[in-house]
């Protein structure tokens, strides 16, 4: 009996326990499926490796990013990175510790782990770096067990690094920013400083952030201060303070500063920004002196210039300018335009009034105060930001001087014109009296006074004389007569002018002679500087209707320097001055430039020829002499004639021309001579004349039939007489010619232009000899036998 309750106790255990392990093992096998469930869910790579590197189980988020394989995480890890000597050493070191019940964990990199990335411009880029992070656990309870983790941490290292980047960057910007920041504790400790400010104290960060340098070691202020402002008033957040440097320098220096709490224990600190005040006040002294150099240059340039707006008024104008003008205080608000001629303003109106001249230049020619001003004007246009007109700037250069010479250089030019002109009619006029003088010389001959053709011819004779005169008047205003120049003492011409003076001007004239003292010698032709002062006597005497005074004064002169007197330049030196001053009615300003014009007169039709001053202009210049004038109207006229002083015997002597009261008794002679001459009448006369006193002429009407006849001739030529102007070969040239054969012949040159035409040509050759046109018989005759009357007698 107690067997079999035994025996039924044990079954009934038995089947309590089995009932048990039966509820324990579905219990396991619940839990188990859901352990699975929950591996298998996980949304991130899991792998169990089995001591031996089996994978025991992986998870489907492992297979997404792996793919199917079932290899073990370590391996796969190194796979990817291509074997990263690195990287196996990595995740064998989590692997040992894992299986030694250690867990661990790194973050690996894996090269080109991702796409292929597309340039900016669809081109292939760069391979995307991918980064994983890797875990290894020990399985409890499961000896040599290692349970993986793996995540993609790519995005999470990507944005790390662009906050790590953005990072550097506003450090490296806060650092070299070209403006100081710093911060300080409540004790005026440095917490920060950029390293702009560093330099600019000439410290380094270490020393500054050490502790030992406070807000106010660096500070040159005295004063109470709190620890940590550099503002005596803590309320005052900004201001200008004094910074020392570590070398004991200093500068000035802009802070702006907040105080702000620093922990939740009630401490401060300050975020502070400085900016060094010394470059911004070297540039502004600079500016400053840029400024006033501008100013200087804009007021004391040697130009006028202006500031014109929009209308046409000034709104600046410099000291030039207003001199210009006239004007001594401001002119701002007036018109331009206004201040030019009439005639000019319409110029000036449409060169302001020019829309499209910007940046170019206009320039203009404008005249002011009646035009006694001239001014060449050069404008230019300023634009505005929005493209608009805002103005102009206007230079002005004073040209009136400039002007004037310019038109009395034109008038130079057309008085030389015209003493060209008169030169060569004088040439064919001389031509054309020597052939009248002569045959009336020739017809005289036969014709003895009581001859009732006597008087005809002699007033035909005194008539041509008279032209004669009239055409050496047109070759002194041309410069080309001849002279006969000579030393001479100007008190002792004026002396012996006196009397006809006196009688020239009337009694109701006062004639005054004032005589310097130990006048120089001056060299001139007497007959031409006579007339000079004749001519101005007369000029004086008609310009003094109701009478007068006419005082002519001489006196040395010596000029320093050159003299520039209406664009003729008067050379230093020692020279006589004559002054023929008058009392009459003035000449007026509008045509005082104009007196020496030839045909130039003020009198009446008929009372003058108008080559008085004209000649009287010419015979000083050809002297080498300077004539200036000043005239008031109402008070009188100054003419001055400045004559250089002649050294005596600083020149040779110049043969003089024999006048028909000078002419040798016996014009007779005998010897060859050939006569050359392009003017048929004058060739004729001459040969004529000449053959009456004995000689044998050969004649030419050319340079080039003159070689002819002296390579043809079978006698000597004792003589050459040849005109000067010739076509084609021309009597230098001719005589040039003639000289390689006959070196010793003696040549006679007849022109109506001044010796001086041919000298140039020929040098100092002393068998040359002048006779001037127009010439008379016994004047050629005379002229002849001088030159070779005595070697052939």
């Amino acid at each position: 009996m107690g067997i079999e309750i035994a025996y039924w106790i044990i079954i009934a255990v038995l089947a309590a326990v089995a009932l048990y392990a039966l509820i324990g093992w579905r219990r396991i096998k619940r839990d188990l499926s859901l352990y699975e469930a929950a591996f298998i869910s996980v949304s991130r790579p899991r792998q169990i490796v089995a001591p031996n590197g089996k994978v025991v189980q992986s998870n489907a988020a492992f297979y997404e990013l792996f793919g199917q394989v079932d290899k073990p995480i370590p391996d796969l890890l190194v796979a990817e990175t291509r074997g990263d000597l690195e990287v196996r050493e990595q995740i064998e070191m989590l692997d040992a510790k894992a299986k030694n019940g250690l867990e661990g964990y790194a973050e690996i990199r894996i090269p080109g782990g991702g796409e292929t990335l597309s340039g900016d411009d669809g081109s292939p880029g760069e391979i995307e770096t991918q980064w994983r992070y890797v875990a290894a656990y020990p399985v409890k309870g499961w000896p040599g067990y290692v349970f993986w983790f793996v995540d993609d941490i790519t995005l999470r290292r990507q944005m790390e690094q662009v906050i790590n980047d953005q990072q550097n960057r506003f450090a490296d910007l806060l650092e070299n920013a070209p403006i100081g920041f710093y911060s300080v504790d409540g004790e005026g400790r440095f917490l920060f400083v950029n390293q702009m400010l560093a330099e600019w104290l000439g410290r380094t960060h270490a020393e500054l952030e050490s502790g030992t340098l406070r807000l106010h070691d660096i500070l040159d202020n005295d004063g109470d201060f709190a620890p940590y402002s550099p503002f005596t008033d803590e309320n005052i957040a900004k201001g200008e303070v004094t910074l020392k440097k570590r070398d004991g320098s200093k500068f000035v220096a802009f802070i702006s500063q907040d105080v702000v709490p620093a922990d939740e224990r009630g401490g401060l600190c300050t975020r502070s920004v400085v900016r060094d005040l010394s470059s911004e006040r070297a540039v502004a002294r600079a500016l400053e002196r840029s400024e006033e150099r501008f100013k200087s240059f804009f007021e004391k340039a040697p130009v006028g210039i202006a500031l014109i707006d929009p209308k046409g008024c000034v709104t600046e104008s410099n000291r030039t300018f207003r001199s210009l003008l006239r004007e001594s205080g401001d002119i701002g608000g007036l018109s331009l335009i206004d201040m030019a001629v009439p005639d000019d303003r319409p110029a000036l109106q449409a060169a302001l009034g020019d829309q499209q001249n910007s940046g170019r230049q206009i320039t203009l020619e404008l005249g002011f105060h009646g035009g006694e001003l001239v001014c060449t004007v050069y404008v230019t246009r300023m634009a505005g930001s929005d493209g608009a007109t805002a103005g102009f700037i206007a230079h002005f250069i004073d040209t009136t001087e400039q002007k004037n010479l310019e038109e009395q250089f034109a008038q130079s030019q057309k008085m030389q014109a015209v003493g060209q002109l008169a030169g060569g009619i004088a040439h064919d006029f001389n031509n054309l009296l020597t052939a009248m003088i002569g045959f009336s010389d020739l017809l005289l001959l036969r014709h003895r006074p009581g001859d009732q053709s006597f008087a005809d011819i002699m007033q035909i004779k005194q008539n041509a004389n008279r032209a004669a005169n009239l055409v050496r008047q047109l070759l002194a205003f041309s410069r080309q007569q001849t002279l006969q120049p000579r030393q001479l003492v100007i008190t002792d011409i004026l002396a012996e002018l006196s009397h006809l003076l006196a009688r020239l001007i009337g009694e109701n004239i006062d004639l005054k002679m004032v005589h310097g003292r130990d006048l120089g010698l001056v060299k001139a032709d007497q007959g031409q500087l006579e007339q000079v002062v004749i001519n101005l006597a007369v000029n004086a005497r008609d310009a003094m209707v109701d009478g007068g005074a006419l005082t002519i004064r001489t006196a040395n002169v010596t000029v320093e320097e050159d003299k520039n007197y209406k664009g003729e330049v008067m050379p230093r030196g020692d020279y006589v001055v004559v002054e023929v001053e008058d009392t009459g009615c003035g000449i007026p300003r509008d045509i005082l430039d104009r007196i020496f014009d030839p045909f130039f007169s003020t009198k009446e039709v008929g009372a003058g020829t108008g080559l008085g001053l004209s000649t009287v202009y010419g015979i000083v210049k050809q002297t080498g002499g300077f004539i200036f004038v000043d005239s008031v109207v109402g008070r009188g006229t100054i003419f001055s004639l400045f004559l250089p002083h002649h050294v005596a015997g600083s020149e040779p002597g110049v043969v003089a021309v024999e006048s028909e009261a000078q002419g040798q008794k016996d014009l007779t002679g005998i010897g060859n001579v050939l006569l050359v001459e392009d003017e048929d009448a004058v060739r004729a006369f001459g040969s004529r004349a000449l053959r009456n006193k004995g000689y044998n002429v050969l004649e030419a009407n050319s340079g080039e039939q003159a070689l002819e006849v002296l390579r043809e001739a079978s006698e000597r030529i004792d003589l050459l007489i040849t005109d000067v102007v010739m076509p084609r070969v021309d009597g230098p040239t001719l005589v040039k010619k003639v000289r390689d054969s006959h070196p010793e012949l003696k040549v006679i040159f007849i022109s109506g232009y001044t010796e001086d035409n041919f000298r140039q040509k020929l040098g100092e050759d002393e068998g040359i000899h002048f006779l001037p046109k127009p010439f008379s018989l016994k004047q050629l005759a005379a002229k002849v036998k001088d030159v070779i009357g005595s070697e052939l007698v």
